[in-house]
């Protein structure tokens, strides 16, 4: 992740430990995967309640942006900065392997570099990727164009709609599970994923 935002920024980003309690100025969180707390309890649910969290819900809630990629969209969603929660995947295995995404809307700050419709190669590594949502909350997300990812080659974790990313209301919060800062290098594989940081620091 911190390749991914340099490459894209120009300049490294600053490191945040979860038990600070203060964020720096700035414009934009970025959580990223990995893993929390072991994973006890529901994936991000401990760790949703970090010191750190407070300041990054004052940040969101003062409409600064945010972002969340696998473990990290797994907090948010613990947090109550997106709606649904992340179960564990519909075959009760860790996935590990590249998946295709379609991309939901590119109006937003998070997309504006991807072409409408489009698809992209991502890779996912998780074990809770199961997107979950009650049917109002999933009719909400359709209704008000907040899906930012589909899976768009097979729904392999079971996912509700097949949905790999959402937006916040107000689009300044998103989340999704496949990794797209593991492909920004010819290096690493491909590109697919710069056009999600090119967005941002466009933005």
């Amino acid at each position: 992740m911190a390749l991914a935002v340099t490459r894209s920024f120009g300049a490294a980003p600053v490191m945040v430990w979860h038990k600070e309690t203060v964020l720096p100025a700035l414009d934009l969180v970025i959580i990223p995967g990995g893993f929390s707390f072991g994973d006890y309890l529901r994936c991000g649910a401990m760790a949703a309640h970090s010191p750190i969290m407070r300041a990054v819900k004052d940040h969101a809630d003062r409409g600064g942006y945010a972002l969340g990629v696998c473990n990290g969209f797994q907090i948010l969603t613990e947090a109550g900065l997106l709606p649904g929660a992340l179960l564990r995947n519909a075959g009760l295995r860790f996935l590990s392997m590249d998946t295709m995404l379609r991309v939901g809307r590119v109006d937003t700050v998070f997309t504006a570099k991807f072409a409408a419709g489009a698809v992209f190669r991502a890779p996912m590594a998780h074990g809770d990727g199961n997107y979950t949502a009650d049917a109002a909350t999933l009719d909400r997300l359709e209704g008000e164009n907040l899906i930012a990812f589909r899976y768009a080659d097979g729904n392999r974790n079971g996912s509700a709609r097949d949905i790999a990313g959402v937006f916040s209301a107000n689009l300044r919060v998103m989340g999704l599970m496949p990794h797209p800062e593991n492909l920004v290098d010819p290096l690493m594989g491909g590109v697919d994923g710069k056009p999600l940081f090119e967005s941002l620091a466009a933005a």
